[in-house]
């Protein structure tokens, strides 16, 4: 009898082990990476790690390139500015609603002065997660997404002057500071092309410990004292007291309807989520997606090289609508300003779509 038993045991065991080992994580195929030693002189795929989930209403990517820059990153640079909020289909339709979070060690405002040094090896780049370490600042910066917010993990080193800077962009853009709510919210009117009417990304980040200091800029000074701002370029600056290897985490979300609206999708789609299980959840979709076609016989390159290309096409057309405190689908109209019922998707800024990108969508993700 205990030899059935032990033999059933056994059985169930390799049972168990031989399913885990037929499971396949199939967005671990997936470079982010791939396509972006590319420039406006040498197309070469004209990408960026876009970090996000399948057709999210925003994505995030580090931002190598200067602001406006339709080649937001690219993999022969070596400093990174910013990590970009875009909705960028392609560098030349160009990106807008953007707007940047940059850790620093000292208050440094522009772009070229918080940039920072870093290096592939200490990058980790993939659809849900990515992680870098800036060498100017000795901070670590982890990103993971969900549909329209995000969760950031600043590891900063011990320093009574550590800042974390929020660029809303040129083309006029408003921030303000919350510090007693650990706070700062604002919106970005960016665009690259039409007349949008009534444009605005708005946008809310709250942080996770104290803000022991505040600035804003106007484009032209820093000013202190002051919690708000409007002006053509705006950017907000909070201040941060660690310990060495200390976490600040910041929990982002972003509308195109209200700061109401916002803050409502950061509720609905983090809430008290910690970063590791809003990793997970991002992971989990883009494995559900990529994997509704499972291919066999490749070598692993041939494996990486396709999934790699099927996360390219299931980025747009993105969801631009939202849900209301009613669960209601709402949506702002880029045609006529006005936040209208229904969905709405955008984003497709490639030539001959219709002839194979909407046909895969169709059989494949009806």
């Amino acid at each position: 009898m205990r030899f059935y038993v032990l033999v059933i045991i056994l059985f169930l065991s390799f049972f168990q082990i031989s399913n885990a080992q037929t499971e396949i994580s199939y967005v671990d195929y997936v470079n982010p990476l791939m396509g972006t030693q590319s420039s406006y002189e040498l197309s070469n795929g004209n990408t960026y790690p876009a970090i996000g989930v399948p057709w999210g209403m925003n994505y995030w990517s580090p931002q190598t390139g200067k602001m406006g820059d339709g080649w937001m990153y690219t993999y022969t640079a070596n400093k990174i500015k910013g990590f970009k909020q875009t909705h960028q289909p392609s560098p030349w339709m160009n990106d807008y609603g953007q707007f940047s979070i940059m850790p620093t060690i000292g208050l440094k405002m522009t772009e070229t002065q918080r940039e920072s040094w870093f290096s592939h090896k200490a990058e980790i780049s993939t659809p849900y997660y990515y992680s870098v370490y800036l060498a100017d600042h000795d901070i670590t910066t982890e990103i993971t997404p969900t549909e329209r917010a995000a969760q950031f993990r600043f590891i900063f080193p011990q320093t009574d002057d550590g800042w974390v800077i929020v660029d809303a962009f040129d083309k006029n853009s408003y921030v303000k500071i919350i510090p007693e709510e650990r706070k700062i919210i604002g919106y970005s009117t960016r665009y690259s092309r039409g007349n949008l009417i009534n444009f605005k990304n708005y946008f809310v980040i709250e942080f996770d410990e104290k803000i022991t200091d505040f600035r804003v800029w106007d484009g032209k000074k820093i000013q202190s004292g002051k919690k708000e701002i409007s002006a053509p370029h705006t950017i907000a600056a909070v201040q941060f007291k660690t310990k060495k290897g200390e976490i600040i985490h910041a929990k982002v979300a972003s509308s195109f309807i209200s700061f109401e609206q916002a803050e409502l999708n950061l509720k609905r789609e983090i809430d008290h989520d910690k970063f590791d299980q809003t990793k997970e959840k991002a992971k989990d979709s883009w494995n559900e997606q990529l994997g509704k076609i499972k291919v066999e016989g490749g070598t692993d390159e041939q494996m990486r090289t396709f999934y790699s290309c099927l996360y390219r096409t299931l980025l747009f057309p993105n969801i631009l609508y939202e849900l209301n405190e009613e669960e209601v689908v709402v949506h702002w109209s880029p045609y006529n300003g006005q936040i209208l019922p229904g969905y709405v998707f955008a984003g497709t800024g490639f030539w001959d779509t219709f002839r194979a990108l909407y046909l895969l969508l169709n059989l494949v993700y009806p």
